[in-house]
C-alpha cells in the first residue's frame, strides 16, 4: 500500500489504512532473527524476546498476531513477550515472522521521516528501560507488562511517521513554527485527529491484551502503574532534548513522590552526568 500523502477523513479510515499496510520492523530486528534462526544451539524464548523488546513495532506485531490467532481454548491473555514466544514455539515463531518489511526500506524515499521514526523508536526504548527501572524500584509484580506497555505508549506516532511521512513532517514543522500550540492541536489540524485519539482507536481495533489496555489508559492516571509509564515516557521525551531541559525538574519531583527516593539517589540511578546534577537538585530555602 502506498504511503498516505494527505489526511484521511476519520480515525476509522486511518486504522483501516494502517492495518492493510501492515507494520514494518527495524532492519536490525530482521538481521537478529536471521542470526538466531541459524544459531547452534537453537535460541530460547528469552533470547528471542530480547530482540523483540528492542523494537516497539515488532512487539506490537507479535501481540496483535497472537490476538488475531487466539485459540478458543485460550482463557487468559498473553501480556509478556517471553510468554508470547513460548506460546508460538521457536520454530513457528521464525516461520511466522520471516521476510518482514523494514522501516528503513519503507521510508527509503523519505530520509527525514526515517530519522524522525528512528528517534521515536529510540525514545520509546529509553522510556521502556526507565519504566522497568521504576517498576523494579517500586517492587511491582508486573514489571514485564509495564515495560511492554511503555514501549507501546507512543506507537501511534511511530506508525504515523512510517505510513504518513509527509503529514508527520508537516506537523513537526508547524509545531516548530508555533511552539506555544499544543501537539494535539497541531495533530488535529494536519491529520484530522490527535495522536491520543488515534491511539485509543488503534488499541481497540488491534485488540491488545486487557492488562496492557488498562496500563495504556490515561483515564487511570491515579494508578501507580499508569503513573510509572507516564512519567517514564515524559522523562524520556524531555531527556531526548538534553539534560538541561527545564521540564526535567518537574519530572524528577514527581518521580521522587512516586518512588519515595531522595533526589540525589534518583539522579545517580538515572545516570545524570555528575557535572549536571547540581542544577537538578531541589531548591533549598534559605534558613
Amino acid at each position: 500500500m502506498p504511503l498516505l500523502p494527505s489526511p484521511l477523513p476519520s480515525s476509522a479510515a486511518y486504522i483501516d489504512a494502517f492495518t492493510r499496510a501492515g507494520l514494518p520492523v527495524l532492519r536490525h530486528t530482521v538481521r537478529a532473527f536471521e542470526e538466531l534462526r541459524s544459531a547452534d544451539p537453537a535460541p530460547g524464548a528469552r533470547e528471542i524476546a530480547a530482540v523483540v523488546l528492542a523494537d516497539p513495532l515488532m512487539t506490537l506485531r507479535l501481540l496483535t498476531h497472537l490476538e488475531a490467532n487466539r485459540r478458543a481454548s485460550q482463557n487468559h491473555d498473553i501480556t509478556t513477550i517471553e510468554r508470547a514466544v513460548l506460546m508460538l514455539g521457536v520454530e513457528p515463531f521464525f516461520a511466522t515472522f520471516s521476510d518482514l518489511p523494514t522501516v528503513e526500506d519503507t521510508l527509503a524515499a523519505h530520509p527525514k521521516a526515517l530519522v524522525v521514526a528512528l528517534k521515536l523508536i529510540a525514545r520509546a526504548r529509553r522510556a521502556a528501560t526507565l519504566a522497568r527501572e521504576f517498576a523494579t524500584m517500586r517492587r511491582d509484580h508486573e514489571v514485564q507488562e509495564i515495560t511492554v506497555a511503555t514501549l507501546l505508549r507512543e506507537a501511534t506516532e511511530i506508525v504515523c511517521a512510517i505510513h504518513a511521512p509527509t503529514l508527520t513532517l508537516e506537523a513537526i514543522a508547524r509545531r516548530q513554527a508555533e511552539p506555544a500550540r499544543s501537539a494535539a492541536e497541531v495533530q488535529r489540524e494536519v491529520f484530522g485527529v490527535s495522536a491520543a485519539e488515534l491511539q485509543n482507536a488503534l488499541i481497540a481495533a488491534w485488540r491488545l491484551p486487557g492488562l496492557l489496555v488498562e496500563l495504556l489508559n490515561n483515564g487511570h492516571a491515579d494508578s501507580p502503574r499508569v503513573r510509572t509509564i507516564s512519567l517514564a515516557t515524559h522523562f524520556a521525551r524531555h531527556q531526548a532534548r538534553g539534560w538541561t531541559h527545564p521540564a526535567l525538574v518537574g519530572d524528577l519531583a514527581e518521580l521522587e513522590a512516586l518512588l519515595h527516593q531522595p533526589r540525589e539517589s534518583l539522579l545517580q540511578r538515572l545516570g545524570v552526568p555528575s557535572e549536571l546534577r547540581a542544577r537538578l537538585l531541589p531548591d533549598v530555602p534559605p534558613e
